[in-house]
């Protein structure tokens, strides 16, 4: 009777192994990446400049929590001036913002090979200075057993106006040279979840 119930036993542990986990997902860093287009437009003719933000990082708890932290230095912005003082060195990689979003992982690991799915989230930023939301519809496609691919599922475009009416956003696109923009920035999402 023992030994039966040592044979069950054994018997099972490649059926449990079997079983799919809640996933635990995360942004690639070296494949996850935010572009966007700003058009200037207080010279004689207007110039479209493109901006990057590389190696996003983030990731979905198991709550369904998405947060993504943006530092400085993952912009392409410090790499447009030519000196630094010394204390915004010390800048560069502290957290700025973190955006904040609801994505069940369960729809993510429910998601076939080739399969896609239009998600609409609502990032939240929330700091001392700035308390507001927006709902970006996103697209998420599983290219393999623990990778999803995320873009817009929609044509993306911030509001230059918005943007040069927060004044720290305002301050750095000045230093940067922009005096006016346009009011539409199009911006293009390309980013990888991988299963953990």
């Amino acid at each position: 009777m023992r030994r039966r119930a040592v044979k069950a036993l054994i018997a099972l542990v490649p059926l449990l192994l079997a079983v799919p986990v809640q996933a635990d997902w995360q942004l690639d860093p070296g494949q996850s990446r935010v572009e966007a287009t700003i058009t200037q437009t207080d010279g004689a003719t207007p110039q479209a400049h493109h901006h990057q933000v590389r190696n996003l990082q983030g990731d979905i708890s198991p709550d369904g929590t998405l947060r993504l932290p943006l530092k400085l230095s993952q912009t392409d912005l410090l790499s447009r001036f030519s000196d630094l003082p010394p204390w915004a060195g010390l800048l560069t990689n502290t957290t700025l913002v973190t955006l904040t979003a609801q994505m069940p992982p369960e729809r993510l690991d429910a998601l076939d090979i080739g399969e896609s799915l239009v998600e609409t989230l609502t990032f939240r930023v929330q700091t001392d200075a700035v308390n507001q939301q927006e709902s970006v519809p996103l697209r998420f496609t599983r290219e393999g057993v623990d990778q999803v691919r995320v873009t817009h599922a929609e044509p993306l475009a911030l509001d230059g106006n918005a943007l040069m009416a927060n004044g720290t956003v305002r301050t750095i696109l000045s230093m940067l040279g922009y005096q006016q923009i346009d009011e539409h920035v199009p911006v293009t999402l390309n980013a990888l979840l991988i299963n953990r």
